[in-house]
């Protein structure tokens, strides 16, 4: 019996502003899930980038994006929020797109009003992309996946800030769940989207540079803010591939590999600790009665490493 809980149930249980690491595939997930996050957003660049080898160009379809989504929602314990860009179409093609990812195991889908993927900050106008928004909440109907309604309207230019913060509205009181303005940096902008968008809303990538956060939680909580979104993950993992790949290829050795571990603390050969494939065995030899171990060619895998969230495999089916 499974004890996962819905995004509507985390987010209400919440009593501030918590944020959401952005992940791409099962791995980046797990890690994410480890460290305790409770929700995660499946990136659509950084899907691209990990698929297609290439940034985010509408490159990635609603086949790809619902492979993905099978396998990263049903391994997880989290719920996963899925950003479907622009619903690959039009109305029609959203509907079919909300229906076939709420079925894949997306606890949200996130649509954004660009007009075209190859000229995303071109926002459609506002009636085309409501009708976006009627489409997608009648393929979700009757699911618990959420609507997230995004615009992609430029913050910096007052026009464009007006409209983008009245067509969330205008998207909210259709039956949107969240709303999200994407290009929002600043605590001054979210205010102005707080005074017109008074529902759940997330908070899009907030930036800490120079080591100073642009807006704090509790700032955002204020607001109404209820999530945050942060992409971290294919940053640290390319960062951690670059950092051993520069050791090993400079010694023409493992070495670095074998004794250096900055999360765990736990040095090892092989990541699969992380996924506690001893757990796999044991559930199948609950099956056949056997005693089968898991090893890697013979080599015993460590246990898993201590000081990170553990979920039993039964969430993980």
């Amino acid at each position: 019996m499974t004890s996962k809980k819905t995004l509507k149930q985390i987010i209400s249980e919440q009593d501030k502003c918590f944020l959401v690491p952005c992940v791409y595939d099962c791995a980046s997930n797990r890690a994410v899930e480890m460290c305790g996050f409770p929700v995660s957003l499946l990136s659509g660049g950084e899907v691209s980038i990990s698929m297609n080898g290439m940034p985010d160009y509408g490159f990635t379809n609603l086949t790809d994006l619902e492979w993905v989504v099978s396998r990263v929602a049903t391994t997880s314990s989290m719920p996963l929020i899925c950003d479907i860009e622009d619903g690959f179409g039009g109305p029609l093609a959203v509907y079919r797109s909300a229906k076939r990812l709420a079925a894949a195991g997306a606890a949200a889908v996130q649509l954004e009003d660009a007009g075209d993927m190859e000229e995303s900050t071109n926002i459609l106008p506002r009636d085309k992309y409501l009708a976006k928004v009627r489409a997608a909440l009648a393929g979700l109907k009757g699911t618990n996946c959420l609507l997230i309604a995004r615009t992609n309207a430029d913050p910096d230019i007052p026009a464009e800030l007006k409209e983008g913060n009245e067509r969330l509205k205008a998207a909210m009181d259709l039956g949107a769940d969240l709303a999200m303005f994407v290009k929002i940096t600043k605590y001054e902008q979210a205010v102005e989207m707080a005074k017109v968008v008074t529902g759940w809303k997330i908070f899009a990538d907030v930036r800490g540079d120079n080591g100073v956060p642009a807006v704090t939680m509790d700032q955002l909580t204020e607001l109404g803010f209820v999530m945050c979104s942060t992409h971290y993950t294919m940053k640290a993992a390319m960062e951690g591939m670059l950092e051993h790949g520069i050791q090993n290829f400079k010694n023409q050795s493992v070495a670095y590999t074998f004794t250096h571990a900055s999360g765990t603390g736990k040095p090892d050969f092989s990541a699969s600790p992380l996924f506690e494939p001893q757990q796999y065995l044991e559930l199948e030899n609950s099956f056949t009665g056997q005693n089968k171990e898991y090893t890697i060619v013979g080599h015993h895998v460590d246990d898993y490493p201590e000081g990170f969230k553990h979920v039993d495999i039964e969430e993980r089916f």
